[in-house]
């Protein structure tokens, strides 16, 4: 392929994706990514927690060529979730709180349908038979490394990608292809002026806005550019698999999957782009469920309530789990009876955290509920929870 025609099917690509419903799409060079060396240092430092499959997988993500030998570019793609204001019930401590990224249809599956659709018309055009890679956030890739390669925006203080005009709100996807193409991104809309930095400049930054390291509630950026997952709100509620640990829950307020903090307070997210696609409609009715209904959810109850969404990640234990933190950040006594019923679940996990959240509530019935599972209980660590609880709620 000439200069010519290679400039020609590399523009006609990123129009192709943009008509497919992407907000940002660029073309990265199928080479190591420029941070693989301090994604290295990240694992090292044990800040990944339980995602093992990070450590697991870590040298498929030092080269594209690990997930298609032939890799020559990579086009990376933005598409924009931000939806309107969470409905009032948002700051109900009867209330829990989904992240953004979850109000609407499970983001890989539909994202990935038109990664195929984008490989399809490429494949066409440069007469292909072999597939190209789609990785929607699930492959070992450092998506955010590339996309900032290819121009989407740039990687901020909180580590998400940043796009000037689009704000952090997106999902990133990538499609790897042999095809060598020319670097470079469609058009980007202007960046917006920082609060914190004083001028515009044609390349965005973070100027000196440090909001997001200290918005965090649990401390989780050990510094700028660095999360120690183990403490964030969005590892604790979705990818830990045990028990909370005690001295976090009373700063997790009523998040019970995913959190939104760092990027609910970026300057780039004041205005973002509201997503218009119909494959990526939001809807803000599911963005803060009573928390007395999430504790009387059965394994039927939740596969049907979030079927198609990306919170059956967290499974019910996980959800439960999180719903008793949240119920014993509110101390509202009002959900201290579905708590009691839930000192009988059969999860451990949920019964350790539903008696932590009673220790918090307090007050008699809370104690009666208490002293009734101790005597029943066999699992040492639950059994040592409900001690622990007991001797707070009569404190």
């Amino acid at each position: 392929m000439d200069a010519d025609a290679r400039k020609t099917l590399s523009a006609d690509i990123l129009s192709y994706a943009r008509s497919l419903g992407f907000d940002r799409a660029g073309i990265a060079p199928g080479r190591p990514p420029t941070r693989y060396g301090a994604f290295t240092r990240w694992l090292a430092a044990g800040y990944h927690g339980e995602m093992a499959y990070l450590a697991r997988r870590a040298a498929e993500r030092g080269d594209p060529a690990a997930l298609l030998p032939a890799a020559a570019s990579l086009v990376m793609l933005a598409a924009g979730y931000h939806a309107a204001a969470p409905p009032p019930e948002w700051n109900s401590p009867r209330h829990g709180r989904i992240a953004r990224y979850a109000w609407s249809a499970d983001y890989h599956e539909v994202i990935k349908s038109r990664l195929y659709e984008l490989d399809a018309f490429i494949r066409r055009r440069a007469g292909r038979s072999a597939l190209g890679k789609a990785c929607v956030d699930t492959a070992p890739l450092l998506e955010r490394d590339f996309a900032a390669q290819a121009g989407l925006g740039f990687i901020g203080r909180n580590t998400c990608l940043i796009a000037p005009g689009l704000g952090s709100w997106t999902f990133l996807a990538a499609l790897i292809i042999p095809e060598k193409l020319c670097s470079g991104h469609s058009p980007q809309l202007p960046a917006l002026d920082l609060p914190a930095g004083g001028r515009r400049s044609a390349v965005a930054t973070c100027g000196r806005c440090t909001r997001c390291l200290d918005a965090c509630p649990t401390s989780a950026f050990v510094a700028p550019y660095v999360l120690d997952a183990r403490r964030c709100i969005s590892y604790l509620t979705i990818e830990l698999g045990g028990p909370i640990p005690a001295d976090l829950r009373p700063l997790m307020g009523n998040w019970v999957f995913g959190c939104d903090v760092c990027q609910e307070v970026c300057p780039y997210n004041r205005r973002p782009a509201a997503a218009g696609r119909p494959w990526l409609v939001a809807a803000p009715s599911s963005a803060a469920p009573r928390l007395a209904d999430l504790l009387a959810l059965d394994e039927e109850g939740f596969q049907r309530r979030f079927r198609g969404t990306a919170v059956l990640r967290a499974k019910r234990r996980g959800l439960l789990r999180n719903a008793c933190v949240a119920a014993g950040n509110s101390r509202d006594p009002i959900l201290t009876p579905a708590l009691a019923v839930l000192l009988a679940d059969p999860e451990p996990l949920v019964r350790g955290h539903a008696a932590w959240a009673l220790g918090q509530i307090g007050g008699e019935a809370a104690l009666r509920a208490l002293d009734q599972a101790r005597s029943s209980e066999t699992d040492p660590w639950v059994r040592q929870g409900l001690v622990m609880a007991a001797a707070n709620a009569a404190a």
